[in-house]
C-alpha cells in the first residue's frame, strides 16, 4: 500500500543529528541526543504537513509498507515506545507520532483549546495524507481512549487496535465535571497568555528534569527510563548554558477530556468491530469507578476478535516492562496488523473477481 512521503524533513536512519527548520534546531529527537547513546532502534524522523503546521514522528522499520500508527499518553510524546520498538518484529513498520503541542509537533494556534476528541481529526488527516484506506492503531493512556473512540466512530476504517491501560472515556460525578471545566478554562487562559509573552519558561538541570518527569508520571515510569519521555519535550535554555526547559505546550495541562456519558461509551463499545487487544496494567488504577470500566469491558469481551491481557506493571508498563507484553503484541500484529489485513483484503478481492 502506498505510504506517500508527505514530510518536510528527509528520512534519516541515524537520528543523532539535530533537526532543522520549523524552529527545531535546538530540539532533541531521542534520549541519545542528550546522553550520547544510540537510539534503542534506528528510526527515521518525519514531519507531516497539517493545516496549523506539522506533526512529527519516528518511523521504525521498512518505509515501503503501511506502518502501525502509535499514539502516546497525555503530555508524553513519540518516545513512549522507545523501549518497546527493539522487541517488535523487524519487518513491522511503526510510526510513533507526537500529538499536537507535544514533542516536536506544532502547537495549536494561540487562543485554541485542546480537546481530546480532536485527535480523531489528527488520525484522519494522517490517513488522508498517506492515502491509507484503513489504519492500525496502538495507543497508551489518553490515546488508548482515542483509539477506542475512533474505532467506534469509524468502524470501517480500522484494521486493528492495541490499547494500553486506559480503556474508555472516564466518567466523573457531574459536579466534579463542572468544577473541572471552570478551573481548566481559567488556567488555560493564563497559560495561553504566557505562550504569547514569548518569555522562556523556568529551566532545570538534566537531573532536575528527570526528577520532574518522574514525579509528573506519579512514579509510573522508572526513573532510568524517564529520559525517553523527556528528550522530545525539552529545549536548551538560552539564558543558562547548562539548563533546559520544557517546551511542550503548557496549555496541554488543561486538556478537555470530556467525550460523553457512560451510555455513549457502551454504545461505542457495541459499534467496534475490528480486532482489538486491550492490555491492563495490574498496578495501575481504573481512573474512574470500576463499574463503568467493567460494563464496557463486558460488552467487548463478548466480541470474538477482542483479546484482554493483564500485565504486571504500572501505568507505563510498555516502558518499564515491555518484555511482559511483547509476545502477545507481536502475535496480535502478525495476525491482524497492516500486512495481514492487506493480504486478507487482496484475498477477498480475488475471490470476488473469480466469481464474476
Amino acid at each position: 500500500m502506498a505510504t506517500g512521503k508527505v514530510h518536510n524533513m528527509d528520512f534519516q536512519e541515524d537520528s543523532s543529528s539535530g533537526t532543522t527548520g520549523n524552529d527545531l534546531g535546538q530540539r532533541y529527537r531521542h534520549a541519545g541526543d542528550l546522553t550520547g547513546e544510540q537510539p534503542t532502534r534506528p528510526f527515521a524522523e518525519i514531519s507531516i504537513t497539517v493545516p496549523w503546521g506539522h506533526i512529527s514522528g519516528k518511523w521504525y522499520g521498512p518505509q515501503n509498507v503501511q506502518p502501525i500508527l502509535g499514539l502516546h499518553g497525555w503530555q508524553d510524546n513519540a518516545g513512549t515506545y522507545d523501549l518497546l520498538m527493539p522487541l517488535l518484529s523487524p519487518d513491522v513498520a511503526f510510526l510513533s507520532i507526537d500529538l499536537p503541542g507535544h514533542g516536536l509537533s506544532s502547537r495549536l494556534p494561540d487562543g485554541c483549546y485542546y480537546n481530546s476528541v480532536d485527535n480523531l481529526y489528527v488520525i484522519r488527516l494522517i490517513m488522508k495524507q498517506y492515502k491509507w484506506e484503513k489504519v492500525s492503531l496502538v495507543g497508551h493512556s489518553m490515546s488508548s481512549i482515542i483509539c477506542f473512540v475512533f474505532a467506534a466512530v469509524f468502524p470501517d476504517k480500522v484494521d486493528m487496535i492495541i490499547g494500553i491501560d486506559a480503556l474508555k472515556p472516564h466518567q466523573r460525578p457531574y459536579p466534579s465535571v463542572i468544577r473541572t471545566m471552570e478551573t481548566r478554562l481559567d488556567e488555560f487562559l493564563r497559560e495561553d497568555e504566557r505562550n504569547r509573552s514569548k518569555n522562556e519558561p523556568p529551566s532545570y538541570t538534566y537531573d532536575e528534569l528527570i526528577e520532574r518527569v518522574y514525579l509528573g508520571t506519579f512514579h509510573s515510569v522508572n526513573k532510568e527510563h524517564c529520559k525517553h519521555l523527556m528528550a522530545r519535550n525539552v529545549q536548551k535554555s538560552e539564558k543558562y548554558p547548562d539548563k533546559f526547559y520544557f517546551c511542550r505546550d503548557r496549555r496541554l495541562k488543561f486538556y478537555n477530556y470530556a467525550i460523553g456519558s457512560q451510555e455513549l461509551c457502551v454504545e461505542m463499545a457495541h459499534r467496534i468491530k475490528c480486532p482489538y487487544m486491550f492490555i491492563k496494567a495490574t498496578q495501575s488504577s481504573y481512573f474512574e469507578d470500576k463499574k463503568y470500566y467493567d460494563e464496557v469491558l463486558d460488552v467487548l469481551l463478548k466480541k470474538p476478535n477482542f483479546e484482554y491481557i493483564e500485565a504486571n506493571g504500572s501505568h507505563h508498563v510498555h516502558m518499564n516492562s515491555p518484555e511482559a507484553i511483547i509476545e502477545p503484541v507481536n502475535n496480535f500484529i502478525q495476525r491482524f496488523g497492516p500486512a495481514a489485513a492487506a493480504a486478507e483484503r487482496l484475498k477477498a478481492k480475488e475471490a470476488k473477481e473469480s466469481k464474476l
